[in-house]
């Protein structure tokens, strides 16, 4: 034994072949975190001074490779470390990474799973890698408003080629196994129970020729440009992906700036370069929510999987209505394996959720996500029907019909007599109380909420609404399918609008309250989609439909009567009376026309001004984009306070990750109140007494005074 810690060890094999072999003691994964830098250091080290090897394996004794860096160590040392310090400290782990490429011998690394940022990084340091058809490889940083900080920069575009990393590494996505070899980023592929024998026989065959060394001299030494290359692959590069990107997310553009200028120089200065560029954007605010994001992420799944305990196994299930919403959830279900029976009481509209469920699965087809065959075969999990005929199977019914609070009674009433005792009957309303519609059942134990965000296919937050009398079991039954269905569930309490809706609606009040002050409808939707918002509150109204918008205001009208003083004459309410339905029919706040592919594109016309004339006062017409976003934003920090202090929600970071996941709050300022603790609830609260005139929306609540006195916020 060459070495032994608890994170990894180095053993001798026979014909004096080294193997270095990953195996963290302490978790089911294995994590490039201090500890296991640390150890590393010390297998690098006695591995140079051990004689007698002549080639080296690097391999993994858990299911995957290395899932790479471990996150839950960067917030605390980014926030400590200066940035002149943060390179430095980089600077040493890079500097393991580079020893053990530079070993007297050469070395074959065994993918055998994940490997991912520092774990891709780990694989990139031996001289050829060889991977196990289940591998998975990428350098996913940018995600975290980052970029690789262990040589990812350096050795990536050395491997397979400028444009090619720069894709990889601009975009953080996943690469699979054949891709990789494609790529020339491993050099051979093979089945999982092969993968160690056939990493050996290369390294064997590595040992027997020279020609390794010239191999490893290529990720040392400057990548050979000339001009018009440079030109081609970087200016180019930075252009679209600038474009995609953002100014709010500067990660990819650092990366490719980066490596635009460290494939130039050789090894050592390229590395201090890519140190000095991951310290920039680890002092970031985008890096620090976009991190947080992550932990958070990972602390969701977690309470989900406790959640879920004392489930029902859900084999077969079934929903009620087959309307674009209703077609959409058979197809999330059907697509993760769990087969679906999809009910309306008109031939035309089984065919409609047919109809969607298939287009979905095409474009799936359409990116070659799925073949022809998988999609005959998810459809065929999918069972239209106008009866009730094999309901009496299904583990849990999905009431999706429309929002009407007697229509739903009526069919909630009706399923309960067609299924079994222990079937568990949820609705996917959105607004209307748990707890009223319970009353139509004869055992309101087995039921609760789950409400599903359109799209549903690209949406991934499911609310659970526990009611004041579901069951654990009906909840943790529920949780357990949305986690089945590839959705994150989070728990919520009952209450109207639930959590997500009900925070919502005082950022749409406040919308409405600043189109009746003059406020330009364009300059309202430019300054919040510079905020960070995915559309303007404009427009999002008109893809939400008025309609839905009129009918789900008053509902939050009559359950928070102080919140919703507006007049009767209100943008929306004027707009939804004179037929303006937003892109369903085509005029809202925009009108809408069909591109060339049949999809709505939004053109602002004049002509809007004179049907909201009755809804505008003006005055604020020349109004600052930040006081803008402090009228848009304040409502929904004070709304999310008091959901709470009143317990609809367990914790800050469930409400954080709620808004991302139902509304693409923006991922890059870690939560609506990660965003709020940033800025200072001091700052809000005399943010709130400038506009105090305006009412009960802008008063904040007890909780955000207490935290302010104490100098604290609401993650602590």
């Amino acid at each position: 034994m060459l070495f032994q810690g608890k994170t990894l060890l180095c053993r001798m094999h026979a014909d004096d072949i080294a193997e270095l072999h990953f195996d963290n003691q302490g978790g089911a994964v294995n994590v490039l975190n201090q500890a296991t830098l640390r150890e590393l250091d010390q297998a690098v080290a006695a591995l140079e001074a051990a004689r007698q090897v002549k080639g080296l394996l690097v391999t993994s004794g858990k299911s995957v490779f290395i899932v790479g860096a471990d996150i839950n160590e960067f917030l605390p040392t980014f926030r400590a470390t200066p940035v002149e310090q943060l390179a430095d400290w980089v600077g040493p782990a890079q500097n393991i990474f580079s020893r053990l490429e530079d070993l007297p011998f050469p070395s074959v690394a065994a993918i055998n799973g994940y490997a991912l940022g520092g774990g891709l990084e780990t694989a990139m340091s031996a001289v050829y890698r060889v991977a196990s058809t289940e591998a998975v490889v990428g350098q996913p940083e940018v995600k975290l408003g980052i970029l690789p900080g262990f040589g990812g920069t350096v050795r990536l575009p050395r491997l397979i080629g400028v444009d090619n990393a720069i894709e990889l590494i601009a975009s953080g996505r996943d690469v699979k196994a054949e891709e990789a070899l494609k790529l020339h980023l491993v050099q051979a592929v093979v089945a999982p129970e092969r993968l160690l024998a056939a990493a050996e026989a290369l390294l064997r065959r590595a040992m027997r020729d020279r020609r390794w060394e010239a191999d490893r001299e290529v990720k040392r030494r400057p990548v050979l440009l000339n001009g018009i290359e440079r030109i081609m692959a970087f200016t180019t590069a930075k252009g679209f992906v600038g474009v995609q990107a953002g100014p709010n997310y500067p990660a990819p553009l650092e990366a490719i700036g980066t490596m635009e200028k460290s494939v130039a120089e050789d090894r050592t200065a390229a590395m201090r370069r890519e140190a000095e560029a991951f310290a920039r954007l680890g002092k970031t605010p985008e890096a620090e929510g976009l991190i947080g994001i992550f932990l958070a992420d990972q602390f969701i799944k977690k309470l989900s999987r406790q959640q879920s305990k004392g489930a029902r196994d859900v084999q077969r299930a079934a929903v009620l209505g087959a309307g674009i919403m209703g077609g959409g959830i058979a197809y999330q279900s059907a697509r993760r394996g769990v087969p679906i029976f999809m009910k309306d009481i008109a031939p035309a509209a089984v065919q409609k959720g047919l109809d969607e469920a298939a287009r979905l699965l095409g474009g799936q087809v359409e990116r070659k996500r799925m073949t022809q065959g998988e999609m005959a075969d998810v459809l065929t999990r999918i069972q239209g029907t106008l009866s009730y005929g094999d309901f009496d199977t299904a583990d849990v019914v999905i009431e999706a019909v429309v929002e009407n609070p007697k229509i739903k009674k009526s069919v909630l009433k009706e399923v309960e007599k067609k299924v079994r005792p222990e079937t568990i009957i949820a609705t996917n309303t959105s607004t209307i109380s748990i707890d009223i519609l319970a009353k139509a059942l004869k055992d309101p134990t087995r039921f609760c909420g789950m409400h599903f965000f359109n799209p549903v296919h690209r949406m991934p937050l499911v609310e659970v609404i526990r009611g004041s009398q579901s069951s654990d079991e009906a909840v943790a039954t529920v949780v357990a399918y949305a986690l089945k269905m590839g959705k994150t569930p989070i728990v919520v309490k009952d209450c109207p609008g639930f959590l997500v809706n009900r925070v919502l609606g005082p950022y749409m009040l406040a919308f409405q309250m600043l189109v009746a002050e003059g406020v330009p409808i364009e300059t309202l939707d430019k300054t919040m989609e510079k905020f960070g918002w995915p559309m303007g509150p404009a427009y999002l109204h008109d893809v939400v439909g008025l309609d839905t918008a009129f009918h789900a205001g008053q509902v939050m009208a009559k359950a928070f009567p102080e919140l919703a003083k507006l007049a009767k004459s209100s943008p929306v309410a004027v707009l939804y009376k004179a037929g303006s339905f937003g892109q369903k029919n085509g005029k809202g706040f925009y009108s809408y026309a069909p591109d060339a592919k049949g999809r709505p594109q939004k053109v602002f016309d004049p002509a809007v001004l004179e049907v909201l004339k009755p809804a505008i006062r003006g005055g604020k017409e020349g109004m600052s984009g930040e006081e803008i976003v402090e009228r848009m934003m304040l409502p929904m920090i004070v709304e999310a306070s008091r959901c709470l202090s009143d317990g609809i929600v367990g914790t800050p970071t469930e409400l954080d990750m709620s808004l991302i996941m139902g509304l693409g709050f923006p991922p890059f300022r870690g939560g609506l109140l990660k965003y709020a603790d940033r800025m200072g609830l001091g700052d809000w609260i005399k943010a709130a007494e400038r506009y105090a005139g305006y009412g009960a929306l802008y008063r904040p609540t007890e909780q955000m005074r207490r935290l302010a006195a104490q100098g604290a916020g609401f993650h602590g």
